[in-house]
């Protein structure tokens, strides 16, 4: 899929006026039927089978907030199909919004927002979802797709936002859905077959009593879950000759030679260019050094010693990132603005943007947010770093070689977490 990019100047763009604020339109049966139908192929393609769980308690017409993990675009498609004929409003981000998108988008109950800024305007579209249209709100709480078919962190605000919305939360799990199209891999459709739990966690009863941080506990355990895991359990065989393309983009770091951005995820292989160290993806989801001697078997693993890894740099000082970009701006839903090259910096203090022939400063601090915009192969531009406020977005491409997209995720989860870790400590001292 493509988007909408524009050539203008920094200066220009910035002068830009701010988007007008627009309600969430209530979703048409039409669209609700157009949507259905829209997904079924892609859904008997997979023999897609929903498991409903507790669903028996909540009303036909009773507003809910529905939470989903995050793997591919056959999300949009499972909830589509799952919660037909009750109507809904789905949080999605603001780039899908552009140009003609943006009443698309709107027509079938999209909520736009900017991913991993606080924003206070998406809570109350929210609240005015479930109590004035009296319609559901599916929303993805990881905010992006899973680099290695894990669950990524949640925010801590998930318990005060199901609070304040004061609906029963229901919450759909997938099976199938990242093997069929990891991101790391370009979004290649693969014979997998797809399913759904689709679950009853709580009643409007159980939010109101409970605390914030009980319902966060709740529904943390509800997003604890391992992909490749499930296909070696299951014995789900992926033949595809190329299942390996792109695992350099989450298994960028070689644990033999220790070399960062030399490792190369082509075929059904996955080859350090430094050592030469060789492993294969199997068909059943391990991996498997060609040599015998097999550091990491599972990718999770591996990706897991990664953020260890990038955790210690930080730890000692040693963790920085200094690359060159080409940089995207978003300041309204007419276009994507392509507005020149610049630096982007990244260390425990946080991110910094600089270029534009000087007229670009951005600064963003590590406590911003718990985790990254981060992507590969976004709308087929290129891997990409996405930072930013509420009023613009900052699209930066990095253009020297290696992966970095992963290990910068990886940094920005690790430096909020021990800045959390750190203000805890303060309050317990005093």
């Amino acid at each position: 899929m493509k988007t909408t990019v524009k050539d203008k100047r920094y200066e220009e763009v910035i002068a830009l006026p701010k988007e007008k604020q627009f309600q969430p339109m209530k979703q048409s049966m039409f669209f609700r039927v157009l949507l259905k139908l829209a997904s079924s192929f892609d859904l008997a393609a997979t023999h897609f089978k929903c498991n409903k769980i507790g669903m028996e308690r909540l009303k036909p017409d009773e507003p809910c907030l529905v939470l989903m993990n995050h793997s591919s675009f056959i999300d949009l498609e499972i909830v589509a199909s799952v919660l037909f004929p009750r109507k809904f409003n789905i949080v999605a981000t603001t780039d899908s919004f552009m140009g003609i998108m943006k009443w698309v988008m709107r027509l079938i109950g999209c909520i736009p927002t900017r991913k991993f800024v606080t924003d206070t305007k998406l809570i109350r579209d929210m609240l005015y979802c479930v109590k004035n249209l009296k319609s559901s709100v599916v929303m993805y709480p990881e905010a992006s797709y899973s680099f290695d078919g894990t669950a990524t962190p949640l925010p801590d605000s998930i318990g005060r936002c199901i609070k304040m919305l004061g609906v029963p939360v229901v919450v759909i799990r997938t099976y199938g859905a990242f093997a069929r199209q990891p991101l790391y891999n370009c979004l290649r459709k693969r014979k997998v077959q797809v399913s759904a739990d689709i679950k009853y966690v709580l009643s409007a009863d159980e939010v109101a009593v409970k605390g914030a941080d009980d319902i966060n506990e709740i529904i943390n355990k509800e997003f604890d879950f391992d992909n490749f895991a499930w296909q070696q359990e299951n014995q789900i065989s992926i033949s595809d000759a190329e299942r390996a393309e792109g695992l350099n983009r989450v298994l960028y770091k070689c644990p033999h030679c220790m070399t960062e951005g030399k490792l190369l995820g082509k075929g059904t292989m996955l080859i350090c260019e430094e050592c030469g160290k060789e492993y294969e993806l199997t068909e059943y989801g391990y991996l498997e050094a060609k040599d015998g001697d097999t550091k990491f078997d599972h990718v999770p693993d591996w990706y897991q010693w990664e953020r260890e890894c990038v955790r210690k740099d930080i730890l000692d000082g040693t963790y920085e990132l200094n690359v060159p970009v080409d940089i995207c701006m978003l300041v309204d839903m007419k276009c994507i603005y392509r507005v020149g090259e610049g630096v982007l910096s990244h260390d425990r203090e946080g991110f910094r943007l600089t270029g534009c022939d000087g007229k670009l400063n951005y600064s963003q601090k590590a406590t911003t947010s718990y985790s990254l915009y981060a992507d590969y192969y976004w709308y087929e531009i290129g891997d990409v770093i996405c930072i930013g406020d509420n009023n613009v977005s900052y699209y930066c491409f990095p253009k020297a070689g290696g992966d970095i997209v992963a290990k910068t995720r990886l940094a920005t989860e690790e430096m909020y977490k021990m800045e959390k870790e750190a203000r805890r400590t303060k309050f317990k001292i005093r």
